[in-house]
């Protein structure tokens, strides 16, 4: 329901700012001269330009980047005519060109590029977590939400786990959404022998987001979850659903099946709990979760695990939409990105190493997360 009413949100508002931008833009001088000073023509006129860009927005990159270019744009050029009417008002200066459109264009031109720059390029985010346990160090390399085909393909990816084995991880930890509904099976099948060129002390693990078992009938993008498990397997990658694996008598890894298992009907057959999945465990260990959407942090601290790492978020995408939900709790996610510690439990909420329906980052960028564990 919240989903439907933010597109429905999006879409008026898009709508609503289509209609003020043919407005600013037949104050441009050569609209001005077509429309020989009839503000009806020149409101038409702008509005042919306005929905042709939008047009050619939408075939090229889909509605919703088209719509986020249209809301960008509105709220760019509103601030931009305010600023020169407050220029114009105390200076008493006249224009006698519309720079307020002008800058209002090239602003929001340069601060979007800077977002898909930001969306496309991947960079390495470190963190360092001590321990008291006696466990020594680890060096855990995690990336989430590559939703391959977006920004890259499967060559794209395989390069990515290149500049990944140049960090000389212990360990590779995948939080999910590795494949999308829309990967192609040639894609799905090069990343997946990408992870096993992968050379690490302890090996690549894996665990499901809500994209990578498909959402649709399998035919629609040629494989289905099982065809995903056979293949990482097939490359040496460990997958694990409600299972954990102890690491060299020192580390546990633990990895959920994702929560879109318990939310959405026809998924799945639920998922345990924190407490079903550590009650046997080794205190004494350093134990890791796997666990796709930050959502359950009360029962991972309570379960008292060591370290939490997800994704999901995409680290709220698009500025401010990760201050507001951070500071007004409206998202059914514990944190939108960054680190967190609750009790003895540390938590690492990633932006993603892609991106997904929108090809802009604004509020963050991509990146692979390095977390170097320092223990006794």
């Amino acid at each position: 329901m919240l989903w439907m009413l933010l597109f429905v949100g999006l879409f008026a508002g898009a709508a609503a700012g289509i209609l003020y931008l043919a407005g600013r833009v037949r104050k441009f001088q050569f609209i001005e001269k077509l429309s020989k000073g009839s503000k009806k023509k020149g409101f038409f006129l702008g509005l042919l330009i306005v929905a042709a860009v939008t047009a050619t927005l939408w075939k090229l990159w889909g509605s919703m980047n088209a719509i986020i270019c249209v809301l960008h744009l509105l709220v760019f050029w509103a601030c931009s005519d305010g600023i020169f009417g407050l220029i114009r008002r105390f200076s008493g200066k006249t224009f006698k060109r519309y720079y307020a459109g002008v800058f209002a264009l090239l602003f929001t031109a340069g601060y979007l590029a800077v977002g898909w720059y930001q969306a496309h390029h991947v960079w390495e985010k470190d963190y360092t977590i001590e321990t008291d346990k006696s466990v020594g160090d680890l060096r855990v390399v995690m990336f989430a939400d590559s939703h391959v085909g977006t920004t890259f393909h499967g060559e794209g990816f395989a390069q990515h786990m290149k500049e990944i084995q140049e960090l000389n991880p212990d360990v590779v930890l995948i939080a999910g959404d590795y494949v999308d509904d829309d990967t192609s099976k040639e894609d799905m099948i090069r990343c997946c022998q990408a992870l096993g060129e992968l050379k690490t002390t302890y090996g690549v693990y894996f665990s499901f987001g809500n994209h990578d078992k498909g959402y649709y009938d399998p035919d629609y993008r040629g494989y289905d979850g099982d065809d995903l498990i056979a293949e990482l397997e097939k490359n040496g990658v460990t997958v694990l659903q409600d299972e954990n694996v102890l690491i060299d008598n020192r580390f546990y890894i633990i990895g959920r099946q994702d929560r879109s298992e318990e939310m959405e009907a026809g998924r799945g057959n639920g998922r345990a709990s924190m407490a079903e999945l550590t009650k046997d465990l080794d205190p004494e260990k350093f134990s890791i979760v796997i666990d796709h959407q930050p959502a359950d942090y009360t029962a991972q601290a309570e379960a008292g695990v060591d370290l939490v790492l997800s994704g999901h978020t995409h680290g709220g995408q698009l500025f401010p939409l990760m201050n507001i939900e951070n500071l007004t709790g409206m998202t059914p996610d514990d944190r939108v990105y960054g680190y967190e510690k609750r009790d003895n439990t540390n938590f690492i909420v990633t932006s993603g190493i892609s991106d997904w329906a929108i090809k802009f980052k604004t509020g963050c960028r991509s990146e692979y997360v390095v977390a170097d564990i320092k223990g006794k």
